[in-house]
Parts: C-alpha cells; sequence; structure tokens
C-alpha cells in the first residue's frame, strides 16, 4: 500500500487529513458489500499521490477510497475495478487497494469471481479535494501559537504527544483553543470532533495523523477557522 496525505471529505466546508498507512477498517470508517467478504470506505477522501501511486498523476491531490477483501481465506484473490477497468488485485497478504476516482459518478467493484462481485458506489463533487486558505491566519510572537483569520480560535504549534484512546496508539496532537465566547464545531478528518462554547468547553485536542492535517472549526454558517499542521508519521514515542 502507498504512503501518501489523505483528505477525508464529509461537507464542503469540514476537510482534514488523514493517513491510510494502515488496513483501512483500523483508520476510517468502512461499508461491507453483500457478499460479507469485501469492503469499501465508507467517503471519499483525497490523497496526495506517492511515486508509486497509479491511476492519478504522481504528486496531485486527488479523491481516492480503499476497497479490498474482508475476512478473507489463505488463498481468495479478487478484482477491483473502477467504472468498469479493473485497477487492481487484491489477495490476504495486501487486502486493500487504493482506488483513484474521477468527477462524478464513480462505481467500484471487488469481484471474488464471475458469480460474486460486490458493487460500491461515489460521487466526486469537482474541487472537492482543494486544500482551505490558511494565509490570513498569524502566530504569537515566540511562533507557539497559530491564531485564525477570524479571531475565533487558536491552536497551539508544536504538537505534544499522548495516547489516543479511539485507536489506543500514542499520537502526536495540538490543542484548539476557543477564542472567546464563539460556538465552534470542531472537526477533523471530516468527522466531527467536539463543539467548543468559550465557557464550559473552551478547548481540545486534537489528535494528528501521518502527514499535514487540516483541522476547521465552524461558527455556523458565519466562517470557518482551518489550521493545517504536520503530523510527522502519525506515531510518537510517549515520555
Amino acid at each position: 500500500m502507498n504512503s501518501k496525505i489523505i483528505i477525508s471529505l464529509g461537507a464542503a466546508v469540514f476537510v482534514a487529513v488523514v493517513a491510510l498507512g494502515a488496513p483501512v477498517w483500523a483508520a476510517t470508517t468502512v461499508q461491507y458489500g453483500p457478499s460479507g467478504k469485501t469492503f469499501a470506505s465508507s467517503m471519499v477522501q483525497c490523497a496526495t499521490v506517492g511515486p508509486n501511486g497509479t491511476q492519478a498523476p504522481s504528486g496531485t491531490l486527488s479523491p481516492v477510497v480503499q476497497a479490498g477483501l474482508f475476512n478473507s481465506t489463505a488463498k481468495t484473490t479478487a478484482a477491483v475495478l473502477l467504472n468498469g477497468a479493473t485497477v487492481a488485485t487484491v489477495k490476504t497478504a495486501d487486502p486493500a487497494a487504493d482506488v483513484w476516482l474521477v468527477d462524478g459518478n464513480n462505481t467500484v467493484v471487488v469481484a471474488l469471481s464471475k458469480k460474486t462481485a460486490d458493487t460500491y458506489s461515489f460521487t466526486v463533487q469537482p474541487g472537492m479535494c482543494d486544500l482551505p486558505d490558511t494565509s490570513g491566519n498569524t502566530f504569537s510572537a515566540d511562533g507557539t501559537l497559530e491564531y485564525a483569520a477570524s479571531g475565533k480560535s487558536y491552536a497551539t504549534v508544536t504538537p505534544g504527544c499522548a495516547l489516543n484512546g479511539a485507536t489506543g496508539q500514542p499520537q502526536p496532537y495540538v490543542n484548539l483553543f476557543d477564542n472567546g465566547g464563539y460556538m465552534l464545531n470542531v472537526s477533523v478528518n471530516g468527522v466531527p470532533l467536539t463543539q467548543l462554547n468559550g465557557t464550559t468547553r473552551t478547548h481540545t485536542p486534537v489528535f494528528l495523523s501521518a502527514g499535514t492535517n487540516i483541522i476547521s472549526a465552524a461558527n455556523g454558517y458565519v466562517s470557518t477557522d482551518y489550521y493545517v499542521l504536520d503530523g510527522g508519521s502519525g506515531s510518537c514515542t510517549l515520555q
């Protein structure tokens, strides 16, 4: 599996990045086919294509899902097709394949045989992999804090290391703060994380995955703050 930067997309204003270096079912929410023998990502993500990537030019940010085998036996293999064309072959030893999508409607099929094949549908909106503009963000004099252009939130710049209860693994993290009495919906990896309100919940830790991470803090439809942060390898050592 290629190493890459991933951006999960849940909604147009909630954009963030994760890495799919681990098996996909450990890193993202998945869906399973009617056969019970295949899976695919449940949402479209965006990836910076690595040098060994296929279907998309290296170095570009492109929409991607993963698809492959679930609970397969030792000798199971399957073909992965995108819009009728075979793009990968998966097997028990390497059960997941990256499938780079195109704008519009996409059909991904994981075919174990002529009789057994599961179909997954995905829609890619044009521009969904565009990165947010953070050029208006500013930094504290000592460089330890990054303030959003709106002034409604700020985040620590240098990640710490802590045990992520969701994954059970030590991961780098930053703290995101409400910079006033705002209602901020915090999202990372395209998935809502928590809500800050400036009173009872003024800050939250945000764990970072490998590569570039984009965190959003939305004050309703009024404004959305974005932070682009480097999660390194996505792991760290507790001190």
